[in-house]
This record gives C-alpha cells, structure tokens and sequence, in this order.
C-alpha cells in the first residue's frame, strides 16, 4: 500500500497507486540519466474520480525533486472550444517569463508561425495554415525542452482537451524518441468521440496505458482509519467503501464530511453514510450550493460559465453583484470545498483566480444552472470578455451558446472571430463560429457572404466540406463581382482535390462565359486552361492545344493572366514534344528579369500552387534544371517561412526531389521524396499530390536499383491502378510498368507499358521523357517481338528529335543500343554518351556510359561509369560496372 505523506490532500488519492507511481519513478530516472536519453510518454486512464490529477500532482513532486523542469496544464469540458487552450496552458508560462527578444530568438523562425497560436505574438495578414502552425508548437517545445532540460509535461484531462492541442501532441508525441522530454498524460476512458476521440487516440497510441481502479475494501478501511483515526470500526469502514464504490475523490469527500459532521465512525452511524454522500455529488451538491444562499449560487454558476480565469472582479461582473458580496461568496465556497485556489506549484492560476476543487464539482454546478438561464449568462459573459478587451475569438465559445435570434450583431461578431481564429490557424474554431452564424440566420444581403467565408475556412481542412458552402454561396445572391470569381476560383480548386477535375473545368467554363472579353475572363480561361491541362481523361486535347496555342500566341506576359497563359501554353508543349527551345522561350516570358511577377509567388492564393509547379515541370524536362531548381527551392523557403506544412510543402518538397532526381542525386532525391510522401500522409491518401510522392520515389528507387524497396513502397502507399483523373509527372502507368518488369512479371509490365500508352495518346502526350513507355515497353518486347520493338524505338528517337533535348535524344539512342547488336550498338551507344555527356542528367549519363563501356569492351569507359554512378547514388549500375571489371576478361 502506498505510504501517504500526512498533511497532504493528495496523498488520500494515492493509496493503492505503488506500480503506478514505480512507474514515473523510472521514466523520470531515465529522463534524468542524459541528455541524449530518449523521451517517454506516459498515459492513465480512470473514470472521474479515480485519482488521475492526484498521480500528476505526485509526479510533479518526483520530477522537482530530481530537478526537472514542469509544466502542466488541464482540459475543461467547458473549453473544448477554444483553441490551444491547453497548449497555451502549458507553453505560456516559460515563454512570458522571456523578454519578448529571447522568445524570439528561442523558437527562431517558427515565432511568427507559433507566437500567435499561443498569444505571445499578432498574427500575419493571412490565413495560417493549421498544419504549419502545429509543426511550430512542436518545434517550439522541441527548442524550449533543450534549454530547460529535464522537461516533464503534464496533461491532466486531456479527453477535454481542445483539438488543436490535440494535433500538436499527436504531432509532438510522435518524435519523442530523439527528444528528451517526459509527457504524462490523464484521460477518461470513452468520453470523447468524432475526431477528437481520434487523434486523441493516435496521440497516445505509442504510451503503455495504465488503466487507474477503484479503491479495494482493504485500502478504504485504511484512508478511512488515516483520517478518522484508528478507532473507526471495520462495519463503518466497509460502509464506507460500499457507498463509495471504492471512488478516491468520493471516498475523500466524503470522509471529509464525516470530520466535519463530527459523525462517531462507529457500525451504529454507518446508516447517515449515504445521506451525507449524495451530498457531495450530483443533486446533492447542488442542494447543498443553495444552502450557502443565492449569491454564492449565482457567484458559482457565473464560475461555471466562465470555466478559466476565474477572478472575483470578472464574475461579480457576469453575476452582476457588488466587489464585496462577490468575495464574501469566494470565501464562502472555499471553505464549502467547491472553489479553491489554484495549486501555486502547477503554474495554472494566476494571483487572485480561482478553480473548481473537482471536474466533477464543475460539471454538476454548470448542469445545474436552467437552460434559459444558462445560455443568457453566456450571452453576458460574451459582452464581459469583449469588454475586457480579449476580442471576439475569446468571446466566440460563449457565443456558440447563445440561441438563435436573428441578431445581425450576433453575425458580425461570429465572423470577425472566425477571422481572428484563421489568423492563428485554428481553422476547425472558425468553422464552428461561421457554422453558428449560419443558424441566426444571417441577414438575405450578407448570407453568401458567410458562405464564402465558411468555404474559405474549410479549405485547407475540407475540400469537401468547401465544395458544398461555395456552391451554396455561388448560388445565392450577395457576392460581388471580385468575390464571386475568387469563389469559383477556391472551389475549382476544391473540386481538384476531391478529384472531382471534370466538375472543377465546368465550373470556370460557366463562370467564364458569364463575363465580358477582358482581364476578368481572360484569368477565368487560363484557369480553365489550367485544370484541362492537369486532366488525365480529357478528350480531344488536340483542339484544346490548338486553342490554347492561340490565346497564348498575342499574350507578351504584361499581367498575370498574359503570363499564366504562357506557362500552361508551356507546360502543354512540354507534354507533348513539341520543340524544347520553344517551350523555354514561353516560359521565360511567363517570368519578370527571370524571378516570379508579383501576384504570382509561391504562397499567394490568386493562381495557387498548380500553375508554378507547371512551369518548374516545364523546365525541369526542357533540361533547364538550373530554373527549375531555382523554383523548388523558393518554394521550400517561401512554405516554411510562412508555416505552410501541409500539401503545399509536400508538393514542394515532391518538385525538389524531381529535380535532384532529373540532376542524377538519386539520394538527395529520395530523402526528399520520403519527406515530401510523410507531408502528404498527412494531408490524406488518394489525392494528386500523394500520388506525385509516391510515383517519384517508386521511379528514384528503381534508378537506383532498389527494386525491392520500390515495390515496397508502392504496396505501402498504394500506388496501384486506378489512377487520378489528375496528370501526374512522371507518367504512373509508365513508373509501375517499369516496376513490374523490374520484378520479373513481364507479362504484367507490358501490360501496364500498353495502358500507359493508350492514355498517352488520348491526351496527346508524346515527350518520351515524361511517359516514358515506350523505351521500356521496346526493351521488354525486343526478344518476343523485335520488329515491333525495332518500330518503338524507331517512334522514340523522332519523338526525342522532335523534342530537341540532349537527355531525349540520349535516351532513345540507347534504346536503340539495346536492341541493336554489333558494331551498329557501339555506334549508337557512343552517339547516346555524347548526347548524354551534354545533358544535365547525370544519371542517364552514367547509364549509357556504363552500356557503352560494356559494348566496346573499355575498362576506361566503365570506370568513368562506375563513378558517375556512385555519385549519384545508383546503387545497381555502380554494382553491374564493378562486376564486369572484376569478372571479365579481355577488357581495353
């Protein structure tokens, strides 16, 4: 049986805790041994009342005496609304105690992402990206935790913790093993549901759940002698447990009304045990609130609504009672054991607050309070907390409360809150307000408006969600002309990342036609231009190149719109081989002295991120690697700057592996693309920029001969037919047919090769080096069917001239090799390293220089392959050179 430490409230919970609290013993011990030592993750779980915020408090006394550092914080049920709440609980305090310089300096370049999350900065002009801020509350405890090393975090509640805290620890619990930090976490079992249930759930899944039971008879007859004395009889003891359930809190309160009832804990009283129990809990707590009168019932249920920074000033202000009777009735549930001063060591309460002594004495006083009344008192705490000077986003949690009533004002204030919300990135809090509003209902004029905002709020969360409030607001009157279009613009985008391409092409298409010839219409084009030209099924493509050829053909690049045009007129020509040297020309027009325009970087929210990407695509397969790395660079830079971690970053670290991967730096390539794949897990399977993760690493590993490893990946991450309706790059029928061959299932592969190519030419695209098939599909049939192979290679090389490129025309050269024999393939393997020596593709290059080597018998040729090889990271060339010049003989 735990020994208890006379004097402390605590202690009485801790009866019966001995493995529990060997526990934080040794992950306190090991967090204390080194500096390099891991992290650990802690998590108990009991009903209300088993003793969970008890065990922290003792963990809390272990963890200082060995001298660590900790920070605690607690969920309300009250405040699951608010976002970061228990974050800003456990993070503020150690930040405030910094002069705002050293805060800075601290969390560095995640201050101005984080800061305004934990309200220790102003946020930006625009909307932060949820992911990208809880990416900076995980940096900012990771830098934090090295200054105040050894760290323990203390989550006491965490069923009713806020959402985004929520995020932040699934997040921060996931990288606990190189970061040496304790977490210790209480939930009730059950009590939350939906999505936050869910991530709750993912962020302790790592942690050995200890499961808290309820006193046993034995140790209630020993708290029960602890603290009535060694002569309460066994019958009143055993009483005792069976009123109580062996419940600690309940065992302690109650034990404590017998004390002060001066209750004889004999067999012959055991009978007013149950009377006084009820006393503690439910109505019974209730009717003993009345009892201390009707200003201590309005001063508790005013505390109630409030939930957190109870203060006498701020209720006697929601209760409206004078300065004095307000603390009169402080003192009053004080001593009734139902308010308390919050415990100075946990850093929660600041001078002069108070708290519930339990949840659960807070849950029953805010149930108590008549539902009418209950949602007036939220309407006034709302104007108090405006008053105050907090603004509306800490006033919206009891605005969500206040019933509908066609109040204009009401509107007003739900919606700037949801902007103060966004600002932060606590998107899921702007859409609760801006769903709220809706319910008013807002006034006719401005009711698109909200629906606007709400699609707005949703869209990096939701794009389903987004779809539907835009489509409703697009179909009602209220939305200017700059707003009308800038909706459509979102929810095309949205539809894109549903994979709904066809509906988001109609969508432009209509608005388009709605408008006037001039600059309006000419963005809506190009925008429509943009999303055919990333549809993978569309029909009749020849025409639409045609069109768009035209349109593009008068554009100089004088506005935005003249210079996506000539982007996507690029990235078209690019697709389908046409000439290389034009195919640059129009996309250095697109720039501004070679740098993006204004209006068209990578994080501003008129064109998006598709089109940039088109153009770096353009120029990555024009073999202007030096543009089209410049590009993803930026764009990392620019993403990370602005705490945009979600599927921009993915996509941008997707594009900064195509490029090292075209540059030949096959390992950088695959460490860019394992972060861009962990990004868009994140963001969701299934959509475009999964698959363009996905389809560059499986293609980087089979480069790099790692062929099990590709298939590996592809099983993992799903990259099996069917495939989007959206144009990945490279060509994921041509990646996965190669794959399969690679793995021996030949038949499979040409399979797949002959898919890619039936799609290929339903979209026009003839540039071998984005869909490659055919030089793989010529290679895989050179045995069974060579005249067929010999036509491949023939429609790959004038494809490849066609296109005009040192790596194209390289290539189809050694396609041609390999199905050549004799003097004729050495002639055609020297041509390709020729070629290929001029391209910025060094990993081709060692390829055809390795091939040639063999064909020509040259051991200095292979050498020079073999190092080209191993600088790139091409693990199986490097090892086919090495074993031809160690096995073979007759070498020049």
């Amino acid at each position: 049986m735990t020994e208890v430490r006379p004097g402390t409230a605590a202690s009485a919970f801790l009866w019966e805790r001995d493995e529990e609290i060997t526990t934080v013993q040794h992950a306190v011990d090991a967090l204390c041994a080194d500096r390099s030592s891991s992290g650990g993750l802690l998590v108990f779980r009991g009903e209300a009342g088993l003793g969970k915020t008890a065990l922290l408090a003792e963990t809390r006394h272990i963890a200082e005496q060995r001298g660590c550092t900790v920070w605690s914080a607690r969920g309300g049920e009250t405040l699951r609304s608010v976002p970061f709440n228990v974050v800003r609980q456990l993070l503020q305090p150690a930040l405030i105690s910094l002069m705002p310089e050293e805060a800075r300096e601290y969390l560095g370049d995640w201050y101005d992402i984080a800061g305004p999350a934990l309200g220790i900065a102003e946020p930006g002009y625009r909307q932060a990206d949820p992911q990208g801020v809880c990416d900076g509350l995980v940096a900012a405890v990771r830098r934090l935790a090295g200054r105040e090393w050894p760290l323990v975090l203390l989550i006491d509640d965490a069923h009713w913790a806020d959402e985004e805290t929520l995020r932040w620890l699934a997040a921060f619990t996931e990288r606990l093993d190189d970061l040496s930090v304790l977490v210790v976490v209480t939930r009730r079992p059950k009590e939350r549901d939906g999505d936050g249930a869910r991530i709750l759930d993912t962020a302790v899944a790592a942690a050995g759940v200890s499961d808290l039971n309820a006193l046993t008879p034995e140790a209630t007859t020993g708290l029960t002698r602890a603290t009535l004395g060694p002569h309460a009889d066994a019958p009143f003891c055993r009483e005792v447990w069976a009123v109580t359930g062996g419940n600690p809190y309940e065992t302690v309160e109650l034990l404590a009304k017998v004390r002060d009832s001066e209750l004889e804990p004999v067999e012959a009283r055991a009978g007013e045990l149950r009377a006084l129990n009820r006393s503690a809990r439910g109505g019974g707590l209730v009717a003993r609130l009345e009892e201390l009168g009707i200003d201590a019932t309005r001063f508790a249920w005013a505390a109630a609504i409030l939930g957190t920074d109870i203060t006498v000033d701020l209720v006697a202000r929601l209760a409206t009672m004078g300065h004095g009777d307000a603390a009169r009735c402080a003192r009053l549930l004080c001593d009734a054991r139902i308010l308390t001063e919050p415990d100075p060591a946990t850093a929660r309460g600041r001078d002069g607050e108070l708290e519930f002594v339990h949840p659960l004495i807070a849950t029953a006083v805010y149930n108590s309070i008549p539902d009418a009344l209950r949602t007036a008192m939220h309407g006034i705490a709302a104007q108090v907390v405006t008053d105050s000077g907090l603004g509306a986003a800490a006033a919206s949690r009891h605005l969500l409360q206040v019933h509908p009533d066609d109040d204009e004002e009401l509107v007003g204030q739900l919606r700037q809150a949801a902007r103060e919300h966004l600002a932060v990135g606590a998107s899921d809090a702007a859409r609760r307000c801006l769903e709220r509003a809706l319910l008013e209902p807002p006034a006719p004029e401005v009711h698109a408006r909200v629906l606007y905002e709400l699609g707005c709020a949703t869209f990096l969360t939701a794009p389903a969600t987004t779809i539907e409030h835009l489509q409703r607001a697009l179909s009602m009157p209220g939305l200017d002309s700059g707003t009308r279009v800038d909706a459509v613009w979102r929810l095309s985008q949205a539809l894109l990342h549903n994979n709904q391409l066809e509906e988001a092409v109609r969508t432009v298409e209509a608005e388009a036609a709605r408008h006037e010839p001039g600059p309006t219409r000419l963005r809506l084009q190009a925008v429509q231009y943009m999303w055919e030209g990333l549809h993978a099924g569309e029909a009749g493509s020849a025409d639409r190149s045609e069109r768009l050829a035209a349109l593009a053909a008068g554009c100089t690049g004088r506005d935005n719109a003249e210079r996506a045009l000539l982007i996507l007129r690029g990235f078209d020509a690019m697709t389908r081989g046409e000439s290389a040297e034009e195919v640059v020309e129009l996309c250095d027009r697109a720039l501004v002295n070679g740098r993006l325009a204004p209006g068209l970087g990578w994080t501003d929210t008129e064109w998006g991120i598709e089109l940039l990407l088109m153009l770096t695509a353009a120029y990555a397969y024009s073999d202007r690697l030096d543009r089209a790395e410049s590009l993803c660079n930026e764009a990392v830079r620019a993403y990370e700057t602005a705490g945009w971690s979600g599927g921009h970053l993915a996509l941008a670290h997707a594009y900064v592996g195509l490029g090292h991967r075209r540059r030949g730096r096959l390992r950088e390539a695959e460490t860019a693309l394992r972060e861009s794949v962990r990004l868009a897990e994140r963001v969701g399977r299934g959509l475009p920029l999964y698959w363009t993760a996905t389809c560059n690493l499986v293609d980087t590993l089979l480069a790099r001969g790692h062929v099990q490893e590709a298939w590996e990946a592809a099983e993992r991450y799903g990259f099996v037919p069917p495939y989007p309706s959206t144009i990945i790059i490279p060509d994921p029928r041509s990646v996965r047919g190669r794959l399969l061959l690679a793995l021996g299932r030949t038949k499979e592969g040409v399979n797949e090769l002959e898919a890619a190519e039936k799609a290929a030419a339903a979209r026009g695209h003839h540039n071998p080096v984005t869909v490659p098939w055919t030089a793989d599909l010529a290679r895989a049939l050179a045995t069974e069917d060579p005249a067929r192979a010999g036509r491949l290679a023939a429609d790959v090389r004038r494809q490849a001239e066609r296109f005009g490129t040192d790596t194209a025309i390289g290539e189809a050269l050694r396609c041609a090799a390999a199905l050549e024999t004799g003097q004729r393939a050495v002639r055609l393997a020297s041509q390709a390293v020729t070629y290929l020596e001029a391209s910025p593709c060094q990993y081709e290059h060692a390829a055809a220089r390795v091939e040639f080597g063999i064909a020509v018998r040259s051991a200095a040729e292979l050498r020079r392959g073999l190092a080209l090889a191993d600088s790139c990271g091409a693990d199986s060339l490097a090892a086919r050179a090495r074993h031809v010049l160690d096995s073979e003989h007759g070498l020049r």
